[in-house]
């Protein structure tokens, strides 16, 4: 009897296993800290190893792209089909720090296998992700009997993510022709348990801020002049007071403008997730749920736009007491932002109403430190219809919708390239991404082994019908 395409696909992963496990940890012993500058090197040496294994792979073309902190790594496997889309896969190679005396039970460096779970830092986050790439195009040759991926296949690998991405928008301009992609797949991220197969759909921009608030030239003395000039403690407190209303709404003029609200369909797939909040909580390590009126927790973190108090100071902070007016004070805010939204705008929102809350006596500077759009692709798009088909075809039940609650990346890969981007991820929050004993679950990343080798076929066939 011959073998289906997906027995020929588990067939050949099996039988790779092994040594697809030994290059994963041959590249987790380097310690790509990107954040520590005496590990450069060990980033630079990260991105020559994963451009040679990618050309051992069988991609043509694999080239470590220089930036002005550490490089990013690019390949390119064109289909034999002029007419198949492109796909471009985003992940990153550079971690986070980790070191032996943080609690981890083993050397961070060194992978260990314990059961069914491979532990070392970037098992999971990124480099286990973007590595089953390699073996998924593979089994995808294998069964298709194709010479090349049925799509146009290009990887970028930034080696700069755990460090803020720092130079990552300027690459993407600089090689924006290269990049050109019809979808981006974004394997950075996870799903919702190992037993509930999910797609993230988006996430969140971001913009943050502090506003600083100048009063007297000088701390003056609060029996001669408290009460008959502008407090800036005070002014920052009022400040933050009126940020929100008695919905927990953000009262910025004009900051919901151009909101994408939630659609029904997409509010009722939320409440299919099998949400424990108590369990959230403990994980928050919070005591209540509080937020905006009328939506869900769930609802409240991956699609509303917030406004959170990260840091607020003024005056005096030393043991006992200085009886002053304090010269200065200062609030630092973030804003998450949800499709529809424009980084630019809200900026200009926010410095409006800033400045229409302060007295005369009191200047107001607010600066603004850098900003990330949001991205979210609609649920009918063709080619998040494919990533679902691919993932429901390697773990064999339904695939469920989730999305980010934080920001990242990828929204300057929409921005700039104008593709929709996709979410592939098969961690799971157990793996403790930036933790001690970071791991991930070896049948998870051979089901993201998996669904790979299922998706260029998929997205072949169906690109061509997309509207």
């Amino acid at each position: 009897m011959s073998q289906t395409p997906d027995s020929v696909v588990r067939t050949y992963i099996e039988q790779h296993r092994a040594a697809f496990l030994d290059d994963l940890a041959e590249w987790l012993r380097i310690p790509s800290v990107s954040a520590q500058p005496h590990h450069a090197p060990d980033v630079r040496r990260s991105a020559d190893w994963l451009a040679a294994k990618l050309r051992e792979t069988g991609f043509p073309t694999a080239e470590v792209w220089q930036t002005p902190g550490a490089p990013a790594v690019y390949a390119e496997w064109p289909s034999e089909d002029p007419q198949a889309p492109t796909v471009l896969v985003y992940g990153h190679h550079d971690v986070q720090p980790a070191a032996r005396e943080d609690g981890w039970d083993s050397e961070p460096f060194e992978p260990v296998v314990r059961g069914n779970r491979l532990h070392a830092r970037g098992a999971a986050d990124d480099k286990g992700q973007v590595f089953f790439h390699t073996l998924g195009v593979r089994a995808h040759l294998a069964a298709t009997g194709r010479k090349s991926p049925a799509v146009h296949l290009k990887l970028l690998i930034e080696g700069e993510e755990e460090s803020g991405s720092p130079h990552f928008r300027a690459l993407v301009e600089q090689h924006a022709e290269r990049l050109a992609a019809d979808a981006v797949i974004v394997s950075d991220t996870g799903m919702w348990s190992d037993d509930t197969p999910t797609v993230c759909t988006g996430m969140r921009g971001l913009a943050e801020c502090e506003i600083r608030l100048h009063g007297p030239d000088q701390d003056i003395h609060s029996g001669s002049f408290g009460g008959a000039v502008p407090n800036p403690a005070t002014v920052v407190a009022r400040l933050v007071a009126a940020l929100h209303d008695e919905r927990a709404r953000v009262a910025i003029p004009g900051f919901y403008d151009g909101v994408v609200e939630l659609s029904d369909r997409e509010r009722d797939l939320f409440a299919e997730l099998p949400f424990d909040e108590r369990r959230w909580l403990s994980a928050a390590k919070s005591h209540a749920t509080h937020g905006e009126a009328g939506y869900t927790t769930l609802e409240r973190v991956w699609a509303r736009p917030t406004a959170e108090v990260n840091g607020i100071g003024g005056g005096y902070q030393g043991p006992g007491s200085k009886t002053i007016v304090p010269s200065s004070a200062m609030v630092k805010l973030s804003f998450r932002l949800v499709a529809g939204q424009d980084p630019g705008h809200v900026e200009k929102a926010v410095r409006a109403w800033a400045e229409q809350q302060v007295p005369a006596g009191i200047r107001c500077e607010t600066t603004f430190s850098g900003a990330t759009r949001p991205c979210l692709t609609p649920l009918d798009h063709p080619a998040l219809q494919s990533v679902v088909r691919a993932m429901g075809r390697a773990f064999e039940k339904p695939v469920r919708f989730t999305r980010e609650g934080g920001s990242g990346p990828a929204a300057d890969l929409q921005d700039v390239l104008g593709a929709p981007v996709l979410f592939l991820g098969i961690s799971v929050p157990s793996d403790g991404w930036h933790a001690p004993n970071e791991k991930v679950e070896l049948d998870l990343l051979l089901k993201g082994v998996e669904t790979t080798a299922y998706l260029w076929g998929d997205l072949a066939e169906h690109w061509r019908h997309a509207p």
